[in-house]
């Protein structure tokens, strides 16, 4: 493909709560076995982008960890590869990421030692599939700048926290707003997009000359009337992690059939780094309804419409409903779980009993790891 890829992971999103303390978003466990980041990186490798930069900074250590290696994607390690940029003193600079125009800024060697003509940037936090080539097929016919990814979203979801984007009957966007208080449409952005390398360095540029940081409001916004930007509406599945409610929703929606088969079954593949373990045991008097269990899981007790990540073990008696339960949860005997998120790598305690009454719980257990 005729793109070299950049992925933004690097924000802090105070959204999330106590799930974003330890980890990145991108790097929050997604569908019983994958990370957030996952789907962007299984995207472009797909769509033949051979040269990818992930630009993370916030609670790094385990995104980074997990993007050790490029081969888990298949990126070209001859021509290309995957490429972690975190933020760095220099003779120029000492300052951390003070936006995402100034993370692809402070990396613009990036852009200038590739070759590539056009260049396709993403959000490592949206869980979707998406076909680069198509959109970029899209961007050479409509002769754009910028095209911009959208989705209409439905009258229930409160659109004001997305981008929202106003567009003309060539799919020209004319009008731009970044979480605006009261939303005048539907149609919001899904934080990709594509754009010639030549001119996205130039507009880079130009903006660290006038102190401006933000790739939305300060090119996306800033441009809409002097470049030539198009939105390109997705129609298949799409969901931004901002909030603990779209997380637990996002995981959720992994429990419907006709998702689990557009994302497992269906050509092509979502990719992870993946763990030597052995599958999931359960024991005499177990019982599973409608959940995702995962690798090196042990189960004694009843889990229904719940997903449990890796290495999870679940006492006797237990009843696990409509919970996310991360990696590595020692539950103990007779413990109740319902409309939670358990962190990764507690210890309930026996006889314990958590249940989210006003939205979902998040459960963090500071305990050491022990049986009882």
């Amino acid at each position: 493909m005729r793109a070299i890829g950049i992925i933004l992971a690097g924000g802090n999103n105070r959204r999330m709560k106590e799930l974003s303390q330890k980890r990145a978003v991108c790097a929050m466990p997604i569908a019983g076995s994958y990370r957030g980041i996952d789907f962007a990186l299984s995207n472009m490798s797909n769509s033949r982008i051979q040269k990818v930069a992930v630009l993370t900074q916030y609670n790094a250590r385990s995104l980074n960890e997990h993007l050790s290696s490029s081969k888990w994607w298949d990126f070209g390690r001859k021509q290309g590869g995957l490429f972690v940029c975190t933020p760095e003193t220099t003779a120029e600079s000492n300052a951390w990421y003070r936006g995402t125009a100034d993370a692809i800024a402070q990396n613009l060697y990036f852009l200038k030692n590739s070759h590539e003509p056009y260049v396709v940037i993403a959000s490592g936090d949206g869980v979707y599939k998406m076909d680069f080539n198509k959109l970029l097929e899209y961007h050479i016919g409509k002769k754009a700048d910028i095209t911009v990814v959208c989705k209409d979203m439905p009258a229930e979801v409160d659109s004001g926290r997305f981008g929202v984007i106003k567009m003309n009957e060539e799919s020209r966007i004319e009008e731009f707003e970044e979480k605006p208080i009261v939303a005048k449409s539907n149609v919001v952005s899904c934080g990709i997009y594509v754009v010639r390398r030549r001119a996205l360095i130039e507009m880079i540029e130009k903006g660290m000359e006038e102190d401006r940081f933000d790739f939305v409001k300060d090119i996306l916004i800033r441009y809409k009337d002097m470049k030539r930007i198009f939105g390109y509406k997705m129609k298949e599945y799409w969901s931004n992690i901002a909030t603990v409610q779209d997380y637990y929703n996002t995981n959720m929606d992994f429990l419907k059939p006709e998702i689990r088969n557009y994302f497992f079954q269906q050509y092509p593949d979502i990719y992870s780094k993946v763990d030597d373990l052995p599958p999931a045991k359960y024991n005499v008097g177990a019982q599973v309804k409608n959940s995702l269990i995962s690798s090196g899981c042990i189960v004694n007790g009843t889990v229904e419409g719940s997903v449990i990540f890796k290495k999870t073990y679940i006492g006797n008696n237990c009843y696990i409903k409509n919970s996310i339960i991360l990696n590595d949860v020692y539950i103990g005997d007779n413990t109740h779980i319902e409309n939670c998120i358990v962190e990764s790598r507690d210890t309930i305690r026996a006889n314990s009993y958590h249940k989210g009454e006003d939205g979902i719980k998040i459960v963090i257990e500071h305990n050491d790891r022990y049986v009882m």
